[in-house]
């Protein structure tokens, strides 16, 4: 069955982009006029802590939808990590009433080293919300 384009928000431009981490969690700001993500500074917290960070963000960049990176083993199957960054991305939309979009997020964190990223996450982040961007009609 053919994946269906994202459906967003009525005027929405803004998006923050995240890869959540256990320890770390990576974030990008993008704009749905240009495409393009840029990588912002990682959060390293955890817990409601992580949240009051997330939440800092985004009274700073107002979007107006959160894309999250899912992981899924090469093949495809879910594992421990795919449950967590579900779980967040609920959490996400239950704090904070905006749209979440999940991201098979497969070797992002792969491609984000190899192109020399100084902050694997944030760049990370920014590779996931620009797979996003490019999914849209």
């Amino acid at each position: 069955m053919p994946e269906t384009a994202p459906v967003l928000p009525p005027n929405c431009q803004q998006l923050l982009g995240f890869d959540f981490g256990t320890k770390r969690t990576g974030v990008a700001s993008g704009n749905l006029i240009t495409r393009s993500a840029t990588p912002q500074p990682t959060i390293a917290a955890v817990g409601d802590a992580r949240f009051v960070q997330i939440g800092q963000r985004i009274r700073e960049w107002t979007p107006q939808a959160l894309v999250v990176g899912v992981p899924y083993h090469p093949d495809g199957a879910p594992h421990e990590n795919t449950v967590r960054a579900q779980r967040f991305a609920r959490q996400l939309r239950g704090r904070f009433g905006l749209p979440v979009f999940e991201v098979d997020e497969r070797y992002s964190t792969t491609e984000a080293l190899a192109s020399g990223a100084k902050d694997a996450d944030a760049a990370s982040a920014c590779i996931i919300l620009e797979q996003f961007l490019r999914s849209l009609p």
